[in-house]
């Protein structure tokens, strides 16, 4: 326990191996920019652990799973957890709607109607990052702002342009 609440109990590196694809450069943008987020501010610690971290996780699409191989910062194996994303595919596609809903209100919408579609995109946010934990439960433990991060990679990893 000691372990998850040290220094240690989090992800120094994030790497998607290319089985993820690449995409336009504003979709390669915001997936750096959400893996830098992840890595700046996470708690990210394999249930079962005892060695510690901190981690490097590397992450990759196979036969539409997310797989999740964790390492030590040596590079040493861990863990690998394969995650289905039919959870996350309703979410995620909402997600996708009220963000454009979000973009195209910033043009022509008054303040209270921005602060209501906003209201509902951070709701779907919070409730693809519960998700994420949920499935995560037992297996790699993660706060909720990881988790938030974490869903936000998973999200920019949908964005085709």
């Amino acid at each position: 326990m000691g372990e998850r609440n040290s220094g240690n109990a989090r992800l120094i590196d994030v790497e998607l191996d290319e089985t993820v694809g690449r995409a336009a450069p504003d979709i390669e943008h915001e997936r750096a920019v959400a893996i830098f987020d992840l890595v700046e501010e996470n708690r990210f610690h394999p249930v079962g652990d005892e060695a510690g971290g901190p981690y490097r996780l590397k992450i990759s699409l196979v036969d539409a799973r997310l797989v999740l191989n964790v390492t030590r910062e040596s590079g040493e194996a861990v863990v690998t957890h394969i995650l289905s994303l039919t959870p996350f595919r309703r979410i995620v596609k909402d997600y996708f709607l009220i963000c454009e809903s979000y973009y195209q209100a910033i043009r022509s919408a008054t303040p209270s109607q921005i602060e209501a579609i906003d209201m509902g995109r951070r709701g779907l946010h919070n409730e693809g990052s519960q998700t994420l934990m949920d499935r995560l439960a037992g297996k790699i433990d993660v706060d909720f702002d990881t988790a938030r991060r974490l869903f936000t990679l998973v999200c920019v990893l949908h964005w085709r342009g």
